[in-house]
């Protein structure tokens, strides 16, 4: 497949915990969000396309607070995730504004995207290599039945003021993922990982595998998905129609259990970081600063 590969970023979610669109508020001495540093990391990686998953009616916002003025330097396109469009024979509940998930955002792309593309959130911030680690594998690698993903260790994806959801991997010799678990309340005590199950919290390893939402895919993946979010709808909308969603972990995680594809585990040398809630956001700023301060980034970027 020798489509030249393109960048997708998640930002269509509501932010609740953060308590607002974290997706375009601003991290750098400028202003700059983190979704602007993914973007410049993943054009010094080679990429030269970005797509954002939106909301349409966030569209303004974004140009104005981002793509104006990225889009000078890489081609910026939006597609936008629509609670409306689901499978056949459901309909929006009646007051529901929460999205339906980003296994849902995944669909918005199909039609829109035709080569194969790497996928991540607009909240985390990734490091650079694994944006060069991804685009080896998208322009090399990559087929319809054989995707990746981008690890991270477990102890290097909390945050110290709340819970956080993760996907927990588990891989084979080949470092090639043999199952992943989505664990909704991991956090931090003492240092150390623990998660909440049947009501108690129980130690995690550090170095436990999750994932952080950087995959790999090819268009094939949309076909692959779309039975596995209908199922889930008829499984949980009569039951949970406000709050129900489906993530691509999960999805994923379906897919290599009915030996569908093989999904690669690549790793990365930096560390991830983001803004789960508002008071994540005096340590991202300060982290982005010495990273400016010892040249990784220039004081403004494109320039």
């Amino acid at each position: 497949m020798n489509k030249k590969p393109v960048l997708v970023i998640l930002a269509a979610g509501m932010g609740s915990r953060y308590g607002g669109m974290k997706q375009i508020d601003g991290v750098g001495n400028h202003g700059e969000p983190i979704i602007e540093f993914s973007i410049y990391d993943a054009k010094e990686a080679g990429f030269e396309k970005v797509i954002l998953i939106i909301r349409k009616e966030h569209e303004e916002a974004f140009k104005k607070a981002l793509t104006n003025r990225v889009s000078k330097h890489m081609k910026v396109e939006f597609a936008y995730q629509d609670m409306n469009v689901l499978p056949e024979g459901f309909t929006l509940p009646e007051g529901r504004v929460k999205p339906w998930g980003t296994t849902h955002a995944l669909l918005a792309l199909k039609g829109v995207v035709k080569q194969p593309f790497a996928i991540i959130n607009a909240d985390d911030f990734y490091g650079k290599d694994a944006y060069r680690v991804i685009y080896k594998f998208l322009s090399e690698e990559v087929s319809d039945d054989h995707y990746a993903m981008v690890g991270y260790l477990c102890g290097n994806t909390l945050t110290d003021n709340g819970t956080v959801t993760r996907g927990v991997c588990q891989q084979d010799e080949n470092k090639n993922l043999t199952a992943i678990r989505e664990i909704r309340k991991i956090i931090r005590r003492d240092g150390k990982p623990y998660f909440q199950e049947d009501g108690e919290w129980k130690p995690l390893d550090e170095n436990t595998l999750v994932s952080m939402n950087f995959w790999g895919f090819t268009p094939k993946i949309f076909k692959q998905v779309e039975p596995i979010f209908a199922q889930y709808l008829k499984k949980n909308y009569d039951t949970d129609p406000m709050t129900c969603e489906h993530v691509i972990p999960t999805a994923i995680g379906e897919l290599i259990k009915e030996k569908v594809c093989t999904v690669k585990v690549l790793s990365s040398t930096d560390h991830w970081f983001g803004v789960t809630y508002k008071e994540d956001k005096p340590e991202v700023e300060q982290r982005v600063q010495k990273m400016k301060d010892d040249g990784i980034y220039p004081d403004v970027l494109w320039e």
